[in-house]
């Protein structure tokens, strides 16, 4: 037969539904514990952690894009041709925005972007006639576009493709909202992309879509036929992927089944063995989810 317990004056539980209800506590304990857990690493990973991710990215986008403007290379593609998402595309360097030697990849998806600044597929490329959309974020992947505030008329902007150097100058900046400029007819302009705030949290939570204006000076280069004419709702920009779900579904899972094998082995091993062989796994979890996460995020956030 089930123990009595007396709890309160004139009340009692059984055994079992003590142990009931202690298994109830130690599930919500667990799943409190989880949850911040990785709402810390994501904060963590979105604020930093991305930002070394999307350095190591932009030395090999750095590496492979002299490989595909070097005639010599086996690696050299048809100069301005349309490249597949994610190939580096462009070189951007700005003195007053204070970033150099910055790869941009072609596609503006928000897992495109994890990776540096991106092309608008769509748009011609730098130095082809017409307006070149670059897409940046502000906060998170290193935040390659956060300086973009800095950049006033008459600021210099130089741009290398596999068609040549560049030399584009500020003529303007503009917010969500304001009027639009008239596009080039025979000229190309070069419009950056990211998105700002305002109050103490503006730098953490921005809110507005700003774009920086700029002309090239110098003559166009011919841009090849092939370019697509409309791009999916997810390489808008201020736009997130909503192709990720699944992804951030399965990895959430993957995260539920390592905190059960950490309790499992720290119940049957030493703790610091438990310790050595959950941690690599728990962090490569996290990393995995936070990638995910992120793609979900606007695009130039």
């Amino acid at each position: 037969m089930s123990s009595v317990v007396i709890t309160e004056p004139g009340e009692t539980v059984t055994g079992s539904s003590e142990a009931s209800v202690r298994s109830w506590r130690a599930l919500c304990v667990g799943a409190g514990v989880i949850f911040c857990v990785v709402s810390v690493f994501l904060g963590l990973f979105a604020f930093v952690l991305s930002g070394f991710q999307e350095q190591r990215s932009q030395q090999q986008l750095y590496a492979e894009f002299r490989g595909l403007i070097d005639p010599s290379s086996p690696l050299a593609k048809p100069s301005g041709g349309v490249m597949a998402a994610g190939t580096p595309v462009a070189i951007l360097s700005s003195r007053a925005a204070g970033f150099e030697n910055l790869v941009v990849v072609e596609g503006t998806s928000s897992g495109t972007t994890l990776l540096g600044p991106g092309h608008l597929r769509d748009s011609p490329l730098p130095g082809q006639r017409g307006d070149s959309l670059l897409f940046g974020r502000s906060v998170t992947a290193g935040a390659p576009f956060s300086t973009l505030t800095r950049l006033k008329a008459g600021d210099v902007i130089k741009v290398t493709t596999a068609q040549g150097d560049f030399r584009y100058v500020v003529t303007d900046h503009r917010g969500a909202g304001s009027r639009l400029r008239d596009l080039p007819v025979s000229g190309s302009m070069l419009t950056l992309v990211s998105s700002t705030g305002s109050g103490w949290f503006g730098a953490l939570d921005p809110t507005r879509l700003y774009y920086v204006d700029a002309a090239l000076v110098g003559s166009t280069v011919a841009a090849p036929a092939g370019r697509p004419l409309v791009v999916t709702t997810a390489e808008v920009q201020g736009h997130g992927d909503t192709n990720a779900w699944p992804y951030v579904i399965l990895w959430l899972e993957a995260v539920l089944a390592a905190a059960v094998g950490v309790v499992w082995l720290w119940s049957r091993w030493a703790w610091w063995r438990a310790w050595i062989v959950c941690t690599p796994v728990v962090l490569g979890v996290l990393w995995g989810l936070s990638s995910e996460v992120l793609r979900l995020l606007p695009n130039v956030y």
